[in-house]
């Protein structure tokens, strides 16, 4: 590989490569470094004059769940050097980076992974079919005939792929269907989390990030929703000078590929991973120099505003008042025309698969619960409810138990639409409404939690436990209906907004953007960091078609369409002081109520109480245990495939099920913490690590250990409530940032 790297990478290639990618990057930062300004001066405003929003009746984690791993087990990696399959003990911490282990022995060890993957960008592939598909797409000319050998061979008819525009693709693979359906759920909230990766309460790197890349995209004529805005700020960085870096290497080197067409589009999958490693640290140098130097300069733009914020705000105003009286007459025609008669049917597209998926959420969340007051009533009452509590308390990190609130997004289109407002793929609608039912699953569970604490404070016996915790639940449902209706008008807003405010500006620049140049010259000089031209003109663009959106949002609420409430509501089971309840220390459901034998609720025993290193060894082992999923099984069994590389047949694989049947026993995974915290990044070089003959070979994943569910249920969820509530009114300052684990730390990071 490294010869044929050598080849069609040589020095002055690289130095061309290098040369593009540092003019790309300059013109980028200069957007970057106007938009920083901006960005900064409304964060300040925004402070100072934000009129109060929708106060939210649901409490959220002000101390996230760390130290926990959602997924853990064994699947199959191909290796690229040596052509081979190997067995890999992998794992999805807290920060959704999947590490992969030589195996679970070296993971006990704490020897250092052999790659950790940040699947930002990457999208999964179920089929051979599918990846051979988009490989041939890739590389025009190179699509192999019929019957010949194709790029890969899959040893196993359940493949999971992990692919990417630019970057090097993975290949792993189950012994099952069912295996497979469980490293799919977890490797797409992998995706999912890794893609959300620039911090939501990021108030001014953030919005000037993206910002400064909308308006590159847009000085290149590209308008529309990008569907590689995902990832940290350098991967994201990396994709637009690689968007720009492909067509030019393609047509350079394709010609110059040689041997079979799997042959060429395996060199060219090598050559494109190179190029993306070098663009990566490029970029990620450039761009930490920039922001570093921004932040020094951030405390005196900060004391300029501080001093001349009314001057500002006042200079804002009137140019938007000359631009508006410029641009109005033609942006009314052109959303009147244009965008007005689309906004019912976007929105109905949107509502329909959004609400499917929270009203999905509500159920699994009432059935949890649900299941949890069974198990207490039939099996061990208060002395069981820190183990169920510890279970339910992760129930938002699930894969598997929120995968079927996940699956109502798929079905969105936007049919007849997408083509007409350059919308180039809903993923990005699909996944920020998949996060929104993931934060209110979280914050309906903490606010159980929360409750029940403060209820089992009063002692109560088993019988008065269930009715309280049927109290609570309905109680939480309630202001579960609320919050979830104040999410999703927010989200069809921010959708609609998304949509048509590129198709507005692509349809008025050939009048409008060649006179905005005059406009300079109403901007003070002093001024001219935190007003631009640009900016002031699209908020008067999104202006003329913000009543539009507003009016249909309001309108589907007023009829109640998908359980939306009005905006005058007001919710008349409201708690003021609930949100005090979440101001104590964090619940630890395994240190309070943990119990064990014959202990009860208020944690007295006769029992002798074990010395003060078992103590230690015990809680050393509670927190190691604490794993979402564990689907780990321990069998002697490899691949099929070691000795021959041929798909198996059906009873061949018959057989193998067969005897992982006979063999398999069921292990709780214990989870040490990783040796280091894991940083946010593009997928990290795997460390060479020889095989030996002991590699412990274990199966991709196991049966999920369920809670007992008791006594049949022949319950339903309680529908949402007909009765009126409304919303109250804070100044959002006073409400903390709802925390998620792509903001927790620095992520998911390696380096090249």
């Amino acid at each position: 590989m490294g010869d044929m790297l050598s080849t069609h990478l040589d020095d002055a290639r690289r130095q061309h490569i290098a040369e593009k990618t540092e003019k790309i990057l300059t013109e980028f930062l200069r957007f970057y470094e106007d938009q920083y300004g901006v960005a900064l001066f409304n964060s300040m405003r925004h402070e100072i004059e934000a009129t109060g929003v929708p106060q939210a009746q649901l409490l959220w984690r002000k101390v996230p769940l760390d130290e926990r791993i959602i997924f853990s087990g064994n699947l199959f990696q191909y290796q690229e050097d040596n052509k081979k399959w190997r067995n890999r003990f992998s794992l999805v911490p807290h920060n959704y980076g999947l590490v992969l282990y030589e195996n679970k022995v070296a993971y006990e060890r704490q020897v250092p992974p052999r790659a950790i993957i940040n699947s930002a960008g990457y999208k999964i592939l179920t089929s051979l079919d599918q990846y051979l598909e988009l490989v041939g797409n890739s590389l025009p000319g190179t699509t192999s005939k019929s019957g010949t050998t194709p790029i890969l061979k899959c040893p196993t008819q359940f493949p999971l792929i992990l692919w990417h525009p630019s970057a090097r693709h993975y290949y792993f693979c189950m012994m099952t269907e069912a295996e497979q359906d469980k490293w799919q759920a977890a490797l797409q909230d992998c995706i999912r989390h890794c893609n959300n990766g620039i911090p939501e309460d990021s108030k001014v790197e953030g919005p000037a990030f993206t910002d400064a890349i909308r308006m590159y995209r847009q000085s290149k004529e590209l308008y529309g929703t990008w569907e590689m805005l995902c990832g940290n700020e350098v991967q994201i960085l990396s994709n637009l000078v690689m968007e720009e870096l492909v067509p030019e290497l393609k047509a350079e080197l394709a010609p110059r590929l040689k041997g079979k067409p799997q042959e060429r589009q395996r060199q060219w999958i090598q050559i494109s991973d190179a190029v993306y490693r070098m663009v990566y640290e490029q970029a990620q140098a450039r761009f930490e120099a920039v922001l570093s130097r921004l932040q020094q300069a951030r405390p005196a733009m900060e004391a300029v505003i501080r001093t001349d914020m009314d001057q500002i705000i006042t200079s804002k105003e009137h140019l938007a008042n000359k631009i508006r009286a410029f641009i109005l007459p033609k942006a009314e025609v052109c959303v009147r025309n244009h965008v007005q008669p689309y906004i019912p049917s976007i929105l109905e597209a949107l509502m329909v698969p959004t609400s499917q998926g929270f009203t999905e959420v509500r159920d699994v969340f009432f059935k949890e619960v649900t299941d949890m007051n069974l198990n207490i009533i039939n099996e061990g009452g208060i002395d069981k409810l820190g183990e169920y509590m510890e279970k339910l308390s992760q129930l938002a990190f699930h894969p598997l138990k929120m995968q079927s609130c996940y699956e109502k997004m798929e079905p969105l289109r936007l049919d007849g639409l997408q083509q007409r407002f350059d919308v180039s793929s809903t993923s990005v609608f699909k996944q920020r409404a998949q996060i929104h039912m993931r934060e209110q699953m979280d914050n309906a569970v903490y606010t159980f939690e929360t409750l029940l604490h403060q209820e089992l404070g009063k002692g109560p016996t088993k019988e008065e436990l269930c009715k309280s915790i049927q109290r609570i639940l309905e109680r939480v449902l309630k202001k579960y209906d609320y919050d979830s209706s104040s999410v999703r008008k927010r989200f069809f807003r921010e959708a609609l907004l998304q949509i048509t405010i590129p198709f507005l500006l692509k349809k008025l620049a050939p009048t409008c953007k060649s006179e905005l140049p005059r406009f300079q010259e109403l901007i003070f000089e002093d001024f001219a960091k935190f007003i631009l031209v640009e900016n002031t003109y699209e908020e008067v663009v999104l202006q003329t078609v913000m009543k539009d959106i507003m009016q249909a949002v309001k309108e589907a609420a007023v009829q109640r369409k998908h359980n939306l409430y009005r905006d005058s509501m007001v919710m008349h089971n409201s708690d003021p002081n609930l949100h005090l309840l979440a101001e104590g220390v964090p619940i630890d459901w395994g240190e309070e109520y943990g119990g064990g034998g014959d202990s009860g609720g208020d944690g007295s025993s006769d029992s002798p109480r074990p010395d003060a290193p078992e103590v230690a060894t015990l809680t050393e082992k509670r927190r190691r245990a604490k794993q979402v999923v564990s689907v780990v099984q321990d069998e002697e069994l490899g691949l099929p495939s070691d000795s021959s590389p041929e798909p198996l047949s059906p009873a061949s694989l018959d057989s193998v099920t067969e005897l992982r049947g006979m063999l398999a026993q069921d292990l709780r995974a214990e989870s040490p913490p990783l040796a280091g915290p894991l940083p946010n990044g593009a997928p990290a070089q795997e460390s060479p690590q020889p095989v030996t003959d002991s590699e412990a070979s274990m199966s991709p994943s196991s049966p999920l250990q369920h809670l007992s569910p008791g006594k049949a249920l022949d319950l339903e969820s309680p529908k949402p409530s007909d009765q009126e509530t409304g919303e109250q009114m804070s100044n959002p300052s006073d409400r903390p940032p709802i925390h998620t684990t792509t903001e927790n730390s620095a992520g998911v990071q390696t380096e090249f």
